[in-house]
């Protein structure tokens, strides 16, 4: 039997010196144009390697990571994997808060905001068929948590594969329903309660 993952929800707010990150991380905080932005990944990517730390039994900063061959073209921008390959993580931040997950296989996890109406109305075409018929059966005022949720689900399994949104988001059925299907051979996938105002989803290889 599968362990189950540790899951973490953490602020993501406080100003946190950049002391623990990688030299790539580094210079992917100096990217962020906005003070807020640049604050909230630090702190994230932070916490992703406090946790990991504690698993591999080494100081946050001595945490190695790289990303494994993306499997839809082969190239070096796949799953973001511990080198040596185990534990694996996800890692998914929105606004304020931080959501990671700590596993013996693959996972993946998404955390995102209820989007308006009018996103939803603009992303619905790009779902399953079967998703795409049940958004449009419910009532308007439905439509954005259990878009929200389908998208979460989605998103945390492709990033458990390691292809993210280059596998296409039709290509895959998750449910837009109060819980999600289990049909994905060889997965399972989750909800994962947060803020109100927020959706988020883990998968995880059995």
């Amino acid at each position: 039997m599968t362990a189950l993952p540790a899951l973490w929800l953490t602020c993501a707010d406080p100003p946190i010196p950049p002391i623990c990150l990688d030299a790539g991380e580094r210079r992917r905080a100096r990217v962020f144009a906005r003070v807020t932005e640049r604050n909230r990944y630090v702190a994230a990517h932070t916490a992703l390697r406090r946790h990991l730390a504690v698993r591999l039994g080494v100081a946050p900063r001595k945490v190695a990571l790289t990303r494994e061959p993306c499997p839809t073209c082969g190239g070096p921008h796949g799953r973001p994997v511990v080198v040596g390959g185990s534990p694996y993580f996800s890692l998914a931040y929105s606004g304020d808060l931080c959501l990671v997950a700590v596993a013996d296989t693959p996972v993946g996890v998404d955390m995102e905001h209820i989007p308006p109406p009018d996103v939803v109305t603009e992303l619905i075409p790009y779902l399953h068929p079967r998703e795409r018929d049940e958004l449009a059966s419910l009532p308007e005022i439905e439509r954005p948590l259990a878009f929200a949720r389908t998208w979460v689900r989605k998103e945390s399994y492709l990033k458990g594969l390691g292809t993210g949104l280059s596998r296409g988001l039709s290509t895959d059925y998750v449910g837009t329903g109060a819980a999600p299907t289990q049909d994905l051979p060889g997965w399972t996938i989750a909800d994962v309660t947060v803020h109100g105002s927020r959706t988020a989803a883990i998968a995880l290889r059995c």
